[in-house]
């Protein structure tokens, strides 16, 4: 296995000769021990534009130009860099970053939160520009996807219809502040189209951030429908408690509120439905945030029909225990299950 590693000068002078003996990028990786994609960097920081005794001109690598743009990008950063001192604390948010998909500062904060001791320690800012400079063997800003995400612009739409069922205008103001626990968003997510049957249901609790996805047959009203059934069986009495509110968006997946507010368990309605103003999916931006997050596993255009029950609730799973900076980083799960224990806690003080 590659070991973290900085370049020095007798490395450049080594890749200097390796060029000029037509070695390829991966080969001089190879011999210097690093990844290939340090070795491109490098010819790129050292590159010049040579003038050949005929006139001629061509690129080249020069090692005193690379070192001296190496030395002057720690100039401009300051002291030496604290992580080439730490290779398992390198190594370590390579792989949260790479494989397990996490931000930098998710990953910072972790450390943070679990008390893990490692024998440096750098900010978030310090790690992203780290990151833009090179410094790591395989970690690079392509693994960042919201660093390379354009930002969406929402631009209020003039209405010319009215949601479909009760507004949201009408919800309960303690669902705005999420300091209380049981108002959901949901939404659909498709998969590829023209080729995927199959949607992903997601249900995001406004409080906690906890996610529930559910793969369906179709984006039907019906599948949906049966999709709350499943939901009401597993929480059984406690389902009122912890769905107070459901608010979805204009889609005719969501045309059929009665079916959806209607217990399937008992007389009377399980839930409360809001619908948002047409063309306003910011209205949902819980469910936006995690939809993004979603694509980080399944991008635009995967067919969700090869998706096993498995991968979703791997992915599930994911969403639920990445550590959040609202929460000073721990994560949904943990308040989602305070919650539930409240919740159970108090309905045994009633039945006593």
């Amino acid at each position: 296995m590659r070991r973290f590693k900085q370049l020095t000068k007798t490395d450049r002078l080594r890749i200097e000769a390796f060029l000029r003996c037509g070695l390829t990028a991966k080969e001089i990786a190879v011999k210097i021990g690093v990844h290939i994609s340090t070795i491109y960097r490098e010819v790129k920081r050292g590159q010049y534009e040579h003038l050949n005794s005929d006139w001629t001109r061509e690129w080249r690598y020069s090692p005193d130009i690379a070192e001296e743009k190496y030395q002057q990008n720690l100039r401009a950063k300051g002291p030496a860099l604290k992580i080439g001192n730490d290779r398992k604390l390198a190594e370590h948010i390579e792989k949260k970053i790479i494989h397990d998909k996490y931000s930098p500062a998710a990953v910072l904060g972790e450390i943070r939160r679990d008390n893990m001791e490692f024998t440096v320690t750098i900010s978030t800012p310090t790690l992203y520009s780290y990151i833009d400079k090179g410094i790591f063997l395989h970690l690079t800003n392509k693994n960042l996807p919201d660093k390379c995400r354009k930002k969406r612009k929402y631009r209020k739409t003039k209405v010319k219809r009215p949601p479909r069922g009760e507004s949201i205008e009408n919800r309960p103001p303690e669902v705005d502040t999420r300091e209380t626990f049981g108002f959901w968003e949901m939404d659909t997510v498709k998969g590829k189209k023209k080729k995927s049957k199959n949607n992903m249901l997601v249900l995001t609790e406004r409080k906690t951030r906890q996610e529930i996805q559910i793969k369906i047959p179709d984006g039907t009203m019906a599948s949906v429908v049966r999709a709350l059934d499943m939901l009401e069986r597993k929480y059984g009495d406690l389902f009122p408690l912890i769905f107070k509110s459901i608010t979805v968006d204009n889609g005719s997946e969501f045309y059929d509120e009665a079916g959806m507010t209607r217990s399937c368990l008992r007389e009377g309605a399980r839930t409360k439905l809001y619908f948002c103003h047409p063309y306003s999916s910011y209205e949902r931006g819980s469910n936006e945030k995690q939809n993004r997050m979603i694509r980080r596993f399944i991008p635009k255009g995967t067919d969700f029909d090869d998706m096993t029950d498995d991968k979703v609730e791997e992915i599930t799973a994911w969403l639920n225990n990445y550590p959040r900076g609202i929460f000073n980083y721990y994560t949904s799960q943990y308040f989602f299950d305070k919650e539930i224990q409240a919740i159970l806690a108090s309905s045994q003080n009633i039945n006593k």
